[in-house]
């Protein structure tokens, strides 16, 4: 994707510093070269972003947009169980996407359907409006990789790129890490923060947020604090955890609201959902056994190789202290449980827990919580990366009102979650202090 220059000025406690002078080529790299790839053709309000008139048929066939009454997060978790992909909730009510198998349940009396539209229907009615050109300024897989593999070279004292294992369709997942004195896959005993991006396929902000971060943290190498962090922790980032099913959601350049990986069901409907296949509580309450569903939870616990490698990546780094996967769109942080409507058992590490959201809220603007207070939804990443690997770890659900909300809120989310990211590394050697 072509992408497009416009002069921005980074405010507030991340602006930049001038940079090299202006006979000296620009650093494409760098964290504000970057931010200028957003074009001035993105509206100032981020709006969804859709129209089938200019799109590919969504995946699978007679999908609909549904509204339907759940009063409260119980009846939203029967909803999820039920296959339906749910994408806002609005007080008693809930909309989101089901399909044939869905609908059949929704039907029934133990739902109350207010409304239904094919997604046709939903998009002829201009509900949502075309995608700005501006959307070249989001990094595909290749444009990730790429980038990824310009930081560390440009900083290959501190920085290395490797791959975590491959994917369904056999891409790499990229991992860029940032420690100095210790590269690639070598050992570390220092305190580790680990941020993961883009396990949703059609969650392209969720891309951004981490990548530019990462770009920020170069740039800023030698700020006292962040010196000091390089220096004594070991980070892990991870911009794409899903790119097979990013590249499915953007082919020929018309989005496919996809969510899922690209594993090819034995029904021929594609892909499981990464964040219901980790084992905890796995394919319990919030998740869908139907392969259709977007809420699918796979054949097992760990059935997918994405899911095994992000697994093994957190085992094999006992070091790993704090860790955020992004995703989006509801401008909130959750911690654990998501699967489960108990609080963590461990006192200190609930308290942790609740101190670092609500701080991280505060930079961000989002609402901290439990994630379970949502709905409940087994299988969840972040509830396995605690359980298993005592990490703690924070979903955060960026901002928008969408899941394509246009180039203009890339800078916004970036700056206020690179401050959010900075507090966690803050905490990443002591998160109790």
């Amino acid at each position: 994707m072509k992408k497009i220059l416009l002069s921005f000025a980074l405010l507030g406690t991340l602006s930049m510093s001038v940079r090299a002078a202006a006979d000296q080529p620009a650093d494409a790299s760098s964290f504000d070269q970057l931010l200028k790839q957003i074009t001035v053709e993105t509206p100032a309000a981020p709006e969804p972003a859709f129209n089938i008139e200019k799109t590919e048929v969504l995946p699978a066939e007679g999908r609909f947009w549904v509204t339907v009454k759940a009063a409260d997060k119980y009846e939203r978790t029967r909803l999820l169980e039920a296959g339906m992909d749910i994408v806002e909730i609005k007080g008693d009510l809930v909309s989101g996407f089901a399909g044939q198998h869905t609908m059949d349940a929704l039907s029934s009396k133990a739902f109350s359907l207010v409304s239904k539209m094919t997604v046709e229907q939903k998009y002829a009615r201009g509900v949502t409006k075309d995608f700005p050109a501006a959307d070249a300024a989001y990094h595909n897989y290749k444009e990730t990789t790429d980038l990824l593999n310009q930081l560390a070279s440009k900083n290959s004292d501190i920085a290395s790129v490797f791959s975590i294992g491959k994917t369904t369709e056999g891409r790499d997942i990229w991992c860029l890490r940032i420690n100095a004195s210790a590269k690639g896959t070598a050992p570390s005993s220092k305190p580790g923060a680990f941020f993961l991006g883009n396990v949703h396929a059609r969650e392209h902000l969720a891309n951004e947020v981490p990548l530019l971060f990462a770009s920020w943290l170069f740039d800023h190498r030698n700020d006292a604090d962040i010196k000091r962090y390089i220096s004594t922790l070991d980070i892990y980032i991870i911009p794409m955890g899903n790119p097979d099913g990013v590249e499915y959601d953007i082919k020929g350049g018309k989005y496919q609201y996809f969510r899922k990986n690209a594993r090819v069901n034995p029904d021929k409907s594609i892909g499981v959902d990464l964040n219901r296949n980790f084992d905890s509580w796995w394919c319990e309450a919030g998740a869908s056994t139907y392969p259709g569903a977007d809420t699918y939870c796979g054949p097992k616990a760990f059935s997918e190789p994405e899911s095994q490698h992000l697994r093994d990546f957190m085992l094999a780094r006992k070091n790993l202290k704090t860790h955020i996967s992004y995703h989006s769109y509801a401008s909130e942080i959750l911690y654990p449980w998501g699967g489960n409507d108990a609080d963590v058992p461990n006192a200190k590490d609930k308290d942790a827990f609740v101190k670092m959201s609500g701080e991280m809220g505060k930079l961000t603007g989002y609402t901290a919580r439990k994630s379970s207070d949502m709905y409940i939804a087994t299988g969840d990443s972040c509830d396995w990366a605690y359980d298993k690997g005592g990490i703690l770890a924070f979903t955060f659900e960026l901002e928008g009102n969408g899941f394509y909300p246009g180039a203009g809120l890339i800078t916004k989310t970036v700056n206020s979650n690179i401050k959010a990211a900075v507090y966690l590394l803050s905490k990443t050697a002591n998160p109790y202090n």
